[in-house]
């Protein structure tokens, strides 16, 4: 598999940490220069210690060893130190591109991916990767290092010895590339079977009231088991692998030093060199193979890291939300013009709108209704622009919305829908919700109160200060209605949808919602989605849609009259 492109995205990352990298280099190569006076000592004790006699005071002995091993320690930990800073840099910007990436990518990325698996690419996956690349990068610099020094020393005492020493290398590599190749292909079977199984917590987790309902605890289970099985056997594989490299490299490393230490035993019984070079080379022999095994070592991480960071990645090369409109709309009357609209989902055998034509005067109500695919949920994708009509056009105060700015254009629409979504924070926090203006409590209290909910955050300890928990957990159904109503009031939009807000609410939060939505009426321009037709009687325009175009139009009283579709929906309502 190629991962340069990967390793180059990572080196962009890398690349403005270069002083903490280049300071951690620097720490680390020095504190592998020491590895070799370690055996130089060993050498100078055993050739005047023991055969010339003491030269210098014996106190200085422990000194010096204590000295060496302190002076390795303090570069090693400051090595450490500044390589951590650097990695947790790159973690950092990571995480920002891909939280940008996320926040800005098209909506057709949100339905290949769950929620779940956003949060393992943005968090859990740069952290992983950078960690890992940077203990290797720490391993490869501080062995590597160290092997070149000890090698260094091996040529200076003996490098007849050392040149045969080299013979071994070349199996050695190939040793590691083949294990390589292996470890990639089982790394990457390894990490989509993590994806799957964190789609599965993920499922399960939101999932939780499905579940239980439709008695699939052991379902869900059997489904999580199967997956986390492939994971274990592909993790095992992994390790096992990885644990080949080990052995193999110590294998031919033990033919090459046991063909070195023969030699040199045969040179000093011949006198060619004496204890202390015999000792200390043999010492920094063995020193080296602690270095090499570890650089063999590096590879799993390594190649674990590149295949989790190129995961990562693949949210920073979703497409972006296209946003091709150069005008800004400042202020906002709220009258909308649905000209001969046509939309067809990629995949779909028919269209979700055909020739759809509207219009939506300021201040009006108008409600869409129909049975389940007639398109009203993708008019208001159209409205905002989640989706782009094949054909016709859409105006808002005689502006195509093509031609402005996304955040222009929403920033006249407030949405509350069934499926409300909150933030886990406090209530005034969730009403001012990316407001320009801040938290002003004043304004919060008079949304709170046109919403209907006041009463109940008056009562609370904390007041609109009080946390809401996860996704509104410890409000009720229709609080958190209401709570969504507040937001879009602070938001102050022209034009504002209800796409089946009240459909799951008791008939007492049905009763208080709705009232909150006639005291909008006239004041904002008002989209109505509702199966329940008790919701919508009051509406100016009630807009029958069947196969994505609009089949009748007119008031309650008109439609009830004709006696057509909307009639028989309200009978058949009636009767139940």
């Amino acid at each position: 598999m190629d991962y340069k492109p990967t390793l180059h995205r990572l080196w962009s990352y890398a690349r403005p940490q270069w002083r903490m990298l280049g300071a951690s280099l620097l720490f680390f190569v020095l504190g592998a220069a020491v590895e070799p006076t370690i055996p130089a000592l060993f050498k100078k004790l055993l050739d005047s210690g023991f055969q010339e006699g003491l030269k210098y005071p014996i106190w200085m002995v422990p000194v010096v060893i204590i000295g060496l091993f302190l002076v390795r320690g303090t570069f090693n930990f400051s090595g450490g130190y500044t390589m951590t800073a650097a990695v947790s840099g790159m973690v950092l910007d990571m995480r920002r591109d891909l939280m940008r990436a996320l926040l800005r990518a098209d909506a057709r990325l949100f339905t290949s991916i769950s929620p779940g698996i956003a949060v393992t690419k943005v968090i859990n996956d740069p952290q992983h990767a950078s960690q890992a690349l940077g203990s290797a990068l720490i391993s490869f610099i501080k062995d590597a290092s160290t092997l070149l020094f000890l090698i260094g020393y091996l040529v200076y005492l003996n490098w007849q010895l050392t040149i045969i020493s080299f013979i071994s290398m070349p199996l050695l590599g190939l040793t590691v590339k083949l294990v390589q190749k292996r470890l990639s292909k089982v790394g990457e079977e390894q990490y989509r079977s993590q994806q799957r199984l964190v789609g599965t917590v993920d499922d399960n987790a939101r999932a939780w009231r499905v579940v239980r309902t439709f008695d699939a605890a052991d379902f869900e289970l059997a489904r999580f088991d199967v997956e986390a099985h492939k994971l274990r056997r592909m993790t095992i594989k992994q390790v096992a692998t990885s644990s080949l490299i080990t052995p193999s490299t110590q294998v031919v490393a033990a033919v090459g030093v046991s063909i070195i230490i023969t030699l040199a035993l045969w040179q000093a019984s011949h006198g060619a060199s004496t204890v202390g070079e015999f000792v200390s080379f043999v010492t920094a022999l063995l020193m080296a193979i602690s270095p090499m095994r570890h650089l063999t070592d590096v590879f799993q991480p390594v190649s674990g890291s590149l295949i989790t960071a190129r995961g990562s990645f693949e949210i920073m090369d979703a497409p972006p939300e296209p946003d091709n409109g150069t005008l800004d709309l400042p202020t906002c009357r709220g009258d909308l013009k649905i000209q001969h609209v046509s939309l067809q989902y990629e995949g779909s055998g028919t269209p979700a709108l055909q020739g759809l034509d509207l219009h939506i005067q300021p201040g009006q109500t108008v409600a869409l209704v129909g049975a389940s695919g007639a398109g009203k949920s993708t008019v208001v994708s159209a409205l905002l622009r989640f989706v782009n009509p094949d054909s016709g056009r859409i105006l808002l105060d005689d502006q195509p919305i093509a031609d402005l700015k996304l955040a222009s254009l929403r920033r006249h629409f407030a949405v509350v829908s069934q499926d409300i979504v909150l933030f886990d924070g406090s209530i005034a926090q969730n009403v001012a919700y990316a407001s320009p203006r801040g938290i002003d409590r004043d304004r919060i209290e008079q949304c709170l109160r046109a919403a209907n909910l006041w009463a109940h955050v008056s009562t609370l300890p904390q007041g609109m200060d009080a946390p809401i928990g996860t996704n509104g957990s410890m409000l009720s159904g229709g609080q958190r209605q209401r709570l969504a109503i507040a937001r879009a009031l602070y938001r102050d939009a022209s034009i504002w949808i209800f796409d089946e807000a009240t459909s799951a609410l008791d008939s007492e939060s049905e009763a208080i919602v709705q009232r909150s939505i006639e005291d909008l009426r006239h004041a904002k321009t008002l989209i109505l989605i509702a199966h329940r037709l008790s919701t919508i009687k009051n509406a100016d325009v009630i807009c029958v849609m069947a196969e994505g175009r609009i089949i009748e139009q007119g008031t309650h009283t008109e439609l009830i009259e004709r006696g057509g579709t909307y009639a028989n929906m309200v009978r058949i309502q009636s009767a139940h």
